[in-house]
Order: C-alpha cells, then sequence, then structure tokens
C-alpha cells in the first residue's frame, strides 16, 4: 500500500540533528553501570568502544520479535515482522519469489494484517496458530467474526495447531511442521508477537516488572534515581485492571516518551496508565478492543457481566450502512464499564474511542448510556451501537 519503505520513517537523524540532538545511528549501548553513571557504547562501524557519562539515562530499547525455542531465524526464508529491514527483507523475498507459498505463523495483529497483505497481491497463504480462533486477545464470539472474514479474503487457516519445526533441508526452509500437520512454504513469516527488550537493564540492576519488561511509575522513573524507561521496554499501569501490565502499543510508546522527556528536563508529567485500546482491519471489517476482555476477567475473579448486540453503522436505511457487532463488559454490583469489543464494517472500529475515553474516566455502564453523543443519519443511528449494548448491559449489573 506504500511504495517506499522509507515514506515509513517518521524522523531521519538528519531531522534529530537539525533540531540539536546528537543521533548516533549505528552505535550500541553494551553496559550500562549505574554506579558510575556511564554507558559503554560500541561504534559498529569504526569498531571502536567508548564510555559515554550520563546526568539521566533513558532506557527505550524496544522490543524483540517473538521466536520459538528450537526454531532459528537465520534459515534461508525465515523472516520475522518488527523493524523497516525486516519489511524490506521480506519485500525483496516475494519479488524473487512471486509464485512462492507463503505461511504465517500466529493470527494476532501483526500475523493477520501480514496475511491479508499477502492475500491483496495475490499470494497463497496459509496462517498457522495454536488457538481455535483468529486473534484470540478478543472474546472467542467476537474473534469468530475476524475469523470469517479471513475466510471470505481467501486465507487459508491451519488453527489448533501449533509449530513444532522448520522443514529446511540445507538451511532453506521448504515448510513448517505442526503437531497436527506438514504445511508448505517457500516463504515463513513469524508474527508471534514481541516481548521487552530489557536485557540491558536487567544486566545493570534495573528492578524489572510486568513480563519481564522494566517496572516505572507515572512519570517513567524507574527504581533506580535518574534512570528512566519508556516504550515497549517498559510496563504500565493497567487504569482497568488495576494492575502494571505490558502492552507494547504504539501509541503508548509515543505518550510514555514524551512524559519521560518532560521528567528528566524537570516538567512535572505524568503517564496515568493504559486501558489497552487497539484497532485493525482485516478485509472489510474493522477490530477494535479495549479494556478488559473474558480471559483477563476470568484471571482477576471479577464478578462482571456482558452484553452483545447487532447493529448498523449507520441508520439501516442509509446508502452503505454496514453491520457492527458490539460487545461491552461490566462489573455486577459497582456497575463499573470493564471493556468493550468492536467488529464491524467501514467506521466501525474507531468507536472503541468513546469506550477508551469512559474506561479512562473510570465511568460505569449507566454513565456510558446517558453520555450526549453526536447522531445523523449519515453516520450513526438514533442510539449509537455502543449505547445500545450499554442499554442491554445494564439490565444485568
Amino acid at each position: 500500500m506504500v511504495d517506499d519503505t522509507d515514506d515509513l520513517v517518521v524522523r531521519t537523524p538528519e531531522a534529530f540533528r537539525r533540531a540539536g540532538i546528537d543521533a548516533r545511528i549505528r552505535h550500541r549501548v553494551s553496559t550500562v553501570d549505574l554506579r558510575r553513571r556511564a554507558v559503554e557504547v560500541v561504534d559498529l562501524d569504526e569498531g571502536r568502544t567508548y564510555w559515554e557519562p550520563y546526568d539521566h539515562l533513558l532506557l527505550a530499547t524496544g522490543a524483540r520479535p517473538v521466536v520459538p525455542e528450537g526454531i532459528d531465524p537465520g534459515v534461508a526464508g525465515v523472516y520475522t515482522v518488527k523493524s523497516l529491514d525486516d519489511a524490506r527483507a521480506i519485500k525483496l523475498a516475494l519479488q524473487a519469489a512471486p509464485g512462492a507459498f507463503v505461511v504465517v505463523v500466529g493470527g494476532g495483529y501483526i500475523g493477520v494484517e501480514m496475511a491479508e497483505n499477502l492475500r491483496r497481491t495475490g499470494r497463497s497463504v496459509t496462517v498457522v496458530d495454536r488457538n481455535a480462533t483468529l486473534m484470540a486477545h478478543l472474546d472467542p464470539d467476537m474473534s469468530a467474526l475476524v475469523t470469517a472474514s479471513a475466510i471470505r479474503l481467501g486465507i487459508t487457516l491451519a488453527l489448533e495447531e501449533a509449530l513444532i519445526s522448520l522443514d529446511a533441508p540445507g538451511g532453506v526452509v521448504r515448510g513448517v511442521e505442526t503437531d497436527r500437520a506438514h504445511h508448505p512454504a517457500q516463504i515463513v513469516i513469524l508474527g508471534l508477537g514481541v516481548r521487552p527488550d530489557a536485557a540491558l537493564a536487567a544486566s545493570a540492576g534495573v528492578p524489572l516488572g510486568a513480563a519481564g519488561a522494566v517496572h516505572v511509575d507515572e512519570a517513567c522513573r524507574t527504581g533506580v534515581p535518574d534512570v528512566f524507561a519508556a516504550g515497549d521496554c517498559a510496563d504500565a499501569y493497567d487504569l482497568v485492571g488495576r494492575r502494571h501490565v505490558y502492552q507494547p502499543l504504539a501509541t503508548h510508546a509515543s505518550k510514555q516518551g514524551r512524559v519521560a522527556g518532560l521528567a528528566i528536563a524537570g516538567r512535572p508529567a505524568r503517564f496515568p496508565g493504559v486501558t489497552g485500546t487497539s484497532v485493525t482491519q482485516i478485509g472489510s471489517s474493522d477490530v477494535s478492543r479495549t479494556g478488559l476482555g473474558e480471559r483477563e476477567i476470568r484471571a482477576l475473579g471479577l464478578d462482571a457481566a456482558s452484553a452483545a448486540i447487532s447493529s448498523t453503522t449507520r441508520v439501516g436505511y442509509m446508502p452503505d450502512s454496514s453491520s457492527i457487532t458490539v460487545k461491552l463488559w461490566g462489573e455486577r454490583g459497582s456497575g463499573r464499564l470493564l471493556g468493550g469489543q468492536i467488529v464491524g464494517g467501514a467506521g466501525a472500529g474507531k468507536r472503541i474511542d468513546v469506550i477508551a475515553t469512559a474506561l479512562s474516566a473510570a465511568m460505569t455502564v449507566e454513565d456510558l448510556l446517558g453520555l450526549d453523543l453526536a447522531y445523523s443519519p449519515g453516520l450513526s443511528d438514533t442510539w449509537d451501537p455502543v449505547q445500545v449494548a450499554a442499554r442491554v448491559l445494564v439490565r444485568d449489573l
């Protein structure tokens, strides 16, 4: 959909330098010495090593793609999806083998988006996932709608299958072996998510938190004086679950980076927390979620009820009106809104922002029901589908 991967670069090193920031690319920090208040830096081009002192240190080391144990990502034809370099490598591989069978391992956001775009180019693509549906972070009834969308796109699904090994004679991939079948492939894409890249912090003695990410407070401070962390290497406070979690999303990373920079500069700033809001598209379907879902609610032991409704994105008699399914969760007794999920046609997905705002404000389901939302036949019904779901849910709370 984008001609040149360079168009995806948000800011170049030169742009940083013009802003007075000493951006040293092709340099790797190998050690953090908290006592010395310095970092050991390796210049990858010149091969020299030097120490750089700091007054404040910000750890923004990001995340690493998940690679299953026993799987060698160095096998020819096997790719992870994390950086622009990964994207360039995959694009070149596809151009070199226009008729290649592609297997995508992982049915989450990255795997599904990759599979959809492969289908856009006419590729034969199979998605392998150990769960019974795609996007299993959604509730089963909602993820089933996503699975149906993938099937309509012509994506072959190998669900409830776990990756066991690569079929790679001579170091060149020829397929994948699961616990149930062999799937031929000349290109294998691992889209299994990410883990925090916190090894540098851990080796220095910086305390870790949720999922092995660097633990931070509202100002992105770590447990070490003058050391901060932000982005995919750091955890965050879950406003709904009331615990620290690891949610590596671009929106969180950007906001945490801003807060960390302000705090280091001595200005009051806070990152209050997250609700885990995300949105994507597959085919003609928008898919979004925020807050807690069935799995998290069960794990936290909350007494909760849910309601799912089917409606249309605008008044049914209007042209281009499409279906939308909204599901909400609320806590019995308190009536507290706990989460929401949406799957539907164009214009459905961004409605999740209303639910996310309500969660951030600690609203009840009744509060959500009373919100003064906009109405126009070409954009929504008199009762927005989000509020229709709230009307149904409030009866059980």
